[in-house]
């Protein structure tokens, strides 16, 4: 399964991304994400990484998507990554138009995408 790591809890997804979650990953599984502190140190974050591992590697799932505050994610891909677990990204199209003065924005659904290797990066460095 999928094990949705986000802020976006699975049951409001779109039909189109719980179509390819179940097609591509078989289902999916909700792990909230967590709260990170604007003033939480770099070892704080890097031991909530590794907290999640934890979480990650007991639910054992074909994929994570993992979106959210950019160290945590970056810091959680690369141990995930080391460990052989896919992680993968939602993509969507951005549609914004006007009514009355407003901005709408609605984000519509298109792919999961893999996050790049953490090792192919280091290695072309």
């Amino acid at each position: 399964m999928l094990l949705n790591l986000t802020n976006h809890p699975s049951p409001r997804w779109s039909d189109k991304q719980l179509a390819a979650a179940n097609d591509q990953f078989g289902g999916v599984q909700d792990l909230p994400f967590p709260n990170i502190p604007s003033g939480a140190t770099t070892e704080e974050v890097d031991a909530l990484a590794e907290e999640y591992l934890q979480k990650v590697t007991e639910a054992a799932p074909a994929a994570v998507l993992l979106q959210g505050e950019f160290t945590f994610v970056y810091a959680l891909t690369a141990r995930l990554q080391a460990q052989g677990v896919a992680v993968v990204v939602g993509t969507s199209e951005r549609n914004v138009e006007e009514r009355d003065g407003k901005k709408i924005v609605q984000f519509d659904f298109v792919q999961f995408r893999a996050y790049p290797s953490t090792s192919k990066q280091k290695a072309s460095t």
